[in-house]
């Protein structure tokens, strides 16, 4: 239940932070420019970046099985390449939230969540289920979003801890958005304001509820 929840929680941060009008998401900005680009969903762009992730991740993971024999190699292979039906299932939902969730930059001022304010209100709340959700799905160690997995698998290899490398793998995202929006399409596509407090806070959020809730949920969870 803990993993399911914070999977839909992930999708519905993802896509609203998007919705906001300031600025879409780090680790789905790339996906972004692609689906500006070619007119694609976010769903639809974010499932071919995600199983870009997936094959990363089984590189990553029998460069650690060398190093480390007693890795459960098949088993964590199987976990990797599960994640392909699950990041279909997810960016399903990801469109989901995008057909239901209007653009809040485009309603009228009369609407609270179509002024300046209301759109600020609405990033911090999209920054917050982003980390909490990454953090639960994370935590319950079964089959990650690819986004995620991505960044676990990278913090496995390097040793670092979660929410740092989390920050670390936005900042390449953004800055390779950028790099791909000036090349394909000419100008900077999807970067604004919202993008640079979730690369800065998201991480935190991950490491706050790793700190705080993690070690009650392990509990409840061996308990039952």
């Amino acid at each position: 239940m803990i993993y399911l929840a914070g999977l839909v929680i992930l999708a519905l941060g993802i896509t609203l932070n998007v919705k906001t009008g300031l600025g879409v998401s780090p680790i789905i900005s790339v996906a972004h420019v692609f689906a500006v680009i070619f007119s694609l969903p976010i769903g639809d762009a974010a499932f071919v970046l995600y199983t870009v992730f997936v094959i990363a991740e089984i590189c990553i993971h029998i460069h650690l099985h060398r190093t480390d024999n007693a890795l459960p190699i098949k088993s964590i292979i199987i976990k990797d390449i599960l994640q392909l039906p699950l990041s279909l299932v997810f960016t399903r939902v990801m469109n989901t939230f995008e057909y239901m969730i209007p653009q809040l930059d485009q309603l009228p001022d009369t609407a609270f969540f179509g002024t300046f304010g209301g759109r600020i209100l609405a990033l911090l709340f999209a920054i917050a289920a982003t980390g909490i959700g990454a953090a639960a799905s994370l935590d319950m160690r079964i089959v990650p979003n690819p986004g995620d997995g991505i960044v676990q698998a990278i913090s496995d290899l390097s040793g670092k801890e979660t929410g740092l490398v989390k920050n670390i793998f936005d900042g390449f995202n953004v800055a390779l958005s950028i790099m791909l929006g000036l090349l394909f399409a000419k100008g900077i596509v999807g970067i604004g304001i919202g993008t640079i407090i979730a690369f800065l806070v998201v991480g935190r959020f991950v490491a706050i509820f790793n700190r705080f809730c993690f070690p009650f949920i392990r509990s409840v969870v061996a308990d039952s």
